[in-house]
Order: C-alpha cells, then sequence, then structure tokens
C-alpha cells in the first residue's frame, strides 16, 4: 500500500510517487510497437501512453460513450509534463487531430462530451459546429458546470464555470433523462384537492425530481477531505461524470477517456456498473487510477447522488 501523503488527519488526497505505487502500474497496459488490441483486451484497461499515438492503434466503432478531458489552452504542468498555450490556430488544430482520431471509436449510436473552460469552449465550440456542417456529428448542448471555486477575482469577473460539449455520432443515440433527475426542495407546496402536485411530502420535507438542465450548480470541485481527491491539477468530479455516464450509457457499456488524468471517469464507470478504457500518458497518475479502482471495490459511492438520485450541492 502506498503512502499517502497527508497534511492533517482529515487530508484524503491521493499523491503518492511513481515509485510508491509501482505495484498499481504493474496493472497498467504499456503498449509496444506492435500494439493492435481488441474490444475484449480494452476492457477495463488502463492504457500508459501518449495517446495521439496510440488512438489510430484501436478498433474503430468500440465505444458508445466518450468523455474527453482535454488539456485546456493554458500553459500548465501535469506532473513530468507541460501543456504550453496556444494561439487560436494552433489550439483549433490540436482539437481537430485529437477529435479526428476519436471519431472513428465512437458506436454508430455513440455520444461525446467535450470539458473545456470559457476560452477553449470558443475554439472547440467552432470546430464541432464546422464538424455539423459537413455532417460528421449532431451537436446536441453545451452544458455550464459553475465549478464554485474560480479564478482571477481581483481585475475581472471571478471564472468560476467550464463547459461540456455534448454531440452524438448520429440521430440515433441514448438518453436516459429518469436516471439523471434533480431532487429539489419545493418552496411553495402547491396543492390539487388537498394533494402534491407534481412534488412529494416527505418526513424529510418536500422535494421534486425534476429533469436534467444544462446548468449544473450542483457540483463542487473535489476538496482535501474527499477520498476521491488527488494531487491532479484538474480533476473532474466524480458527480459530474456520474451525470454524463448515466444519461448517455448502459450498464456493461465500454466507456472511454483519450485523457484520463488520475482515473475519474474509469472509477466512476466502475462505481455504475460499466466498462472503462483510458489512455494516460503520466505514469504516476495512471498508479493513482489503478489505487482508486481498487478503492472503488470498497466504496462505490459518488457524492452526491444515492439511491437513483442527483442531490444538491454538498448534501
Amino acid at each position: 500500500m502506498p503512502q499517502i501523503k497527508e497534511k492533517s488527519s482529515r487530508n484524503k488526497t491521493i499523491n503518492f510517487t511513481e515509485e510508491e505505487g509501482s505495484e498499481y502500474l504493474k496493472k497498467c497496459l504499456f503498449a509496444d510497437p506492435s500494439f493492435l488490441p481488441s474490444k475484449e483486451k480494452l476492457t477495463d484497461c488502463i492504457i500508459c501512453g501518449d495517446t495521439f499515438e496510440l488512438l489510430p492503434k484501436l478498433p474503430e466503432e468500440t465505444f458508445p460513450l466518450v468523455i474527453a478531458d482535454p488539456p485546456y489552452n493554458l500553459s500548465k504542468q501535469y506532473n513530468s509534463s507541460k501543456f504550453a498555450a496556444k494561439n487560436h490556430a494552433e489550439y483549433k488544430s490540436y482539437t481537430k487531430k485529437w477529435l479526428e482520431l476519436t471519431l472513428p471509436l465512437l458506436t454508430k449510436n455513440g455520444s461525446m462530451y467535450i470539458c473545456v473552460d470559457w476560452q477553449s469552449s470558443i475554439i472547440v465550440g467552432e470546430v464541432l459546429n464546422e464538424y455539423e456542417e459537413e455532417g460528421k456529428i449532431f451537436l446536441r448542448n453545451r452544458i455550464t458546470w459553475e465549478r464554485e471555486k474560480g479564478r482571477g477575482a481581483k481585475a475581472n469577473w471571478k471564472n468560476c464555470h467550464e463547459d461540456i460539449w455534448f454531440f452524438t455520432k448520429s440521430e440515433d443515440y441514448v438518453f436516459n433523462t429518469d436516471a439523471v433527475k434533480m431532487r429539489r426542495k419545493v418552496i411553495a407546496p402547491y396543492k390539487t384537492n388537498g394533494k402534491p402536485k407534481d412534488w412529494t411530502e416527505s418526513s424529510e420535507g418536500n422535494y421534486r425530481d425534476t429533469c436534467p438542465s444544462n446548468f449544473w450548480n450542483d457540483i463542487t470541485i473535489p476538496f482535501w477531505s474527499m477520498s476521491e481527491n488527488t494531487a491532479h491539477p484538474t480533476q473532474k468530479p466524480e458527480k459530474l461524470l456520474a451525470k454524463l455516464i448515466l444519461a448517455s450509457s448502459n450498464q456493461g457499456d465500454l466507456i472511454f477517456d483519450p485523457f484520463a488524468g488520475s482515473g475519474s471517469t474509469a472509477v466512476t464507470a466502475k462505481k455504475l456498473g460499466r466498462h472503462w478504457c483510458t489512455i494516460e500518458k503520466e505514469q504516476r497518475y495512471c498508479a493513482w487510477s489503478e489505487y482508486r479502482l481498487q478503492m472503488a471495490e470498497k466504496d462505490s459511492s459518488i457524492q452526491g447522488y444515492s439511491d437513483g438520485i442527483f442531490h444538491m450541492r454538498n448534501e
């Protein structure tokens, strides 16, 4: 068991070195030059390698759901790797490069989500609009996630939201509305003939299970006292990924993430009864992913989601 560095007794942040996590790295798949995997070999697999080198080797029409969280167009250090901010044309080219390698991997009824910040959202949206005009995809929505913790609040409006672009490969796609309903408190409990109208009365309070919107203000970023938290600089919350996975896949489906980071997509997929395949270049993050997958065998809970219902922030 690797030693988890703690700042206090309540700090659950996962942050161990490659050496400390060597036993977990052994569980990862390291691709050699002759790597040409089957769907079966990719199932429940963390692949350690460069996504641009590996994507062309994966079998087409394999994944019914792809969740991508590529580097935003910001200069940022990812363990031993650094992503350098690019100009508009360069980042657009970068986006097209990985997207054109990923789109063939989607099944005919597949769905895809791309996580972006407000600046990269402009460029990614431009690419997706072009692809839709060319008949490559069907652009469905742009979700806005209020992160709560913001940046740049002193000399500008605080940047506290991110976007998630949603598109499908065809008009035939999965969307499980009932699986992603939000439980909200009823402030004005209107009744008809003495009975609740479209809401439920309970000993714990009045509530309504509402259909999901494209504005999400119920999800906090992972923080140090949460067991899912890692030292990865851009980790996505399991609750956010749970919404995407439950809405756009079914039990037993194989979920793909080409920019895996610390493994949140794989872990959430496992907790929700799906299979996973992810690619991550940094070995340290791959080890964290395998460690978290092992943790998920003992604890499959997702903060803010229980009994098939998503609850408001931090409930």
